[in-house]
């Protein structure tokens, strides 16, 4: 099977989103409201043995674009993700809460099926926030100042724990879909998973971070985890990815009717800062 080894993080470009997000509403604060059963992609991972390569055997485990409909969740040092991710579509939905800051509280979601994006935002914990609409907002990304910056579809592998994994100097099966070893995180698509300057400021702890890996009976990667180290004003943390629900996830479709409306001007203000 062909690995997707996945360049930039979605994840981390809906972090960024939601940071930005927030930092325009704190300053706009107080000047008055604006108003089909298993999957074919991974298939099943045979029993390690001598002659099978552990990282190889990892490695064919990561989701790809003839994965079924799952679910995921994505956790770093600053934010927490949720969605499903629907290959087959070429979509995606990410749903984001950002802790509190200066009282406040974003929570964001996007929907992204091939190249069009839909966006939920609700702001809360102060008056005169910005309100926007409850409902899917269908943005417009010609209206974006950096159209990039929104989520696109790049793949199966959202959580990045190919490139991830890719990057390991050291895989040891511990038992029946259990893994452990080192990744350096310090170059290439690997430090691309991490916020911008992270990789450099870890140094030589960079080169030797713990991971744990969980394979499911049906040969599907479910968890990724790393162990970060601290790094600068940076605490240590854990990078989590998580894939689940393989088979058994609605499919993702355009929403439709009541459920849509255009964006407003003011969810482009926000996103374009």
């Amino acid at each position: 099977m062909t690995q997707r080894i996945g360049t930039a993080a979605t994840i981390r470009r809906v972090a960024g989103i939601a940071t930005a997000v927030l930092a325009a509403t704190t300053l706009s604060a107080g000047c008055g409201t604006i108003k089909d059963g298993a999957s074919t992609g991974a298939g099943s991972t045979p029993a390690a043995s001598p002659s099978v390569d552990p990282k190889q055997a990892l490695l064919a485990t990561v989701p790809d674009e003839a994965t079924s409909a799952f679910r995921f969740t994505g956790k770093d040092a600053s934010s927490s993700l949720s969605g499903r991710i629907d290959p087959a579509s070429k979509a995606l939905e990410m749903n984001m809460a950002m802790p509190p800051e200066d009282g406040i509280t974003v929570k964001m979601s996007f929907l992204v099926i091939e190249d069009k994006v839909w966006m939920k935002a609700k702001f809360s914990g102060k008056p005169g926030l910005p309100k926007l609409p409850e409902k899917w907002m269908a943005l417009d990304k010609a209206k974006l100042t950096d159209a990039s910056g929104v989520p696109s579809y790049d793949g199966a592998d959202q959580g990045n724990a190919g490139p991830l994994l890719d990057a390991a100097t050291s895989v040891e099966q511990q038992g029946p879909g259990k893994y452990a070893g080192f990744i350096d995180v310090t170059g290439g698509e690997a430090a691309k998973a991490l916020d911008d300057g992270e990789a450099a400021a870890l140094g030589e702890a960079g080169k030797h971070v713990p991971f744990t890996a969980q394979v499911g009976p049906d040969g599907h990667l479910t968890s990724l985890v790393l162990e970060m180290p601290a790094a600068g004003k940076q605490k240590a943390y854990q990078y989590v990815v998580a894939y689940t629900d393989f088979g058994s996830t609605e499919k993702i479709t355009a929403p439709t009717g009541s459920a849509v409306t255009k964006a407003p001007s003011l969810a482009y203000q926000l996103l374009n800062g």
